[in-house]
């Protein structure tokens, strides 16, 4: 920007107007996640999970077009009492324009008063661009249906977190990563402080390829993640996709998180994954 572009204006009205275009967009994203829930729902009955990594959205994927995606998510350790809910979830993605991808849906956690969360994204392809352009990943989950207050101590599951991941292959490798922003009023530590946005890292590594009729895919990935943050999204972890078909993977490996107070020490993660 040249110098004087923004002559006669604070820098405090400058912030302002950038925040109050973050929550338009956020109003925006919110709204048009609920119309393509229900779109979704209209033609399934079913509920959907957004397309993530390990443990965090960094991912600059979604989707492919006119794929569904069935997915059963556990946390769980030896501790008494201190198991996430199941995470049940049916992910659908659709061509938006062009060269942009995009997938709609729903998670359902067990055992919550309130267990539906939405969630949308939108993607450009790696090299779709340009030659060796990043893949792009905007999007927005973890839209829940009880509004709250952390500070007044009325619990919700409106976080609301807009996330925005770019992502590179060099040789095997995939890395990614991203940034996310939600709900300052549901998004604090275990202490009360907000915590409502945070930056994210991501790779995969996919070895041992297999042919079968469609061509190559690889049998195992390495994947790992972590997102900064003193809140609920906050933490990472490495684990192994073995993908015993195409189309239907188990992934397993350990989690941790920034704020035990909050989320508790490592869980142990399972994930069931099947594409049709």
């Amino acid at each position: 920007m040249k110098k004087g572009m923004i002559t006669g204006r604070s820098p405090g009205s400058v912030l302002l107007a950038g925040a109050r275009l973050f929550e338009a967009m956020k109003r925006v994203l919110i709204a048009g996640i609920f119309a393509g829930a229900a779109a979704l729902f209209a033609c399934s009955g079913a509920f959907a999970t957004p397309s993530t990594m390990y443990w965090t959205a960094c991912i600059m994927d979604v989707q492919p077009a006119g794929v569904w995606h069935v997915t059963y998510d556990t946390y769980s350790t030896r501790r008494v009492g201190e198991d996430f809910s199941t995470d049940l979830g049916l992910t659908y993605g659709f061509k938006l324009s062009g060269d942009v991808g995009m997938e709609v849906g729903v998670d359902w956690l067990s055992r919550t008063t309130y267990p539906f969360y939405f969630n949308a994204k939108a993607g450009i392809a790696e090299g779709a661009l340009s030659s060796g352009s990043p893949g792009i990943g905007l999007g927005i989950f973890n839209v829940g249906t009880k509004k709250g207050d952390a500070a007044a101590g009325i619990g919700g599951t409106n976080q609301n977190v807009i996330h925005v991941e770019l992502g590179k292959t060099f040789g095997d490798v995939r890395l990614h990563a991203g940034y996310y922003n939600g709900n300052d009023n549901i998004l604090v530590s275990s202490t009360g402080a907000k915590e409502d946005d945070g930056f994210m890292i991501a790779f995969d590594y996919g070895f041992e390829p297999v042919e079968d009729a469609d061509g190559s895919y690889n049998k195992y990935i390495l994947a790992g993640d972590w997102a900064s943050g003193d809140n609920l999204l906050g933490g990472g972890g490495v684990g192994l996709f073995w993908f015993f078909t195409r189309n239907a993977s188990l992934l397993m490996g350990p989690v941790w998180f920034n704020d035990q107070g909050l989320n508790g020490k490592m869980k142990w993660t399972t994930q069931l994954d099947v594409n049709f």
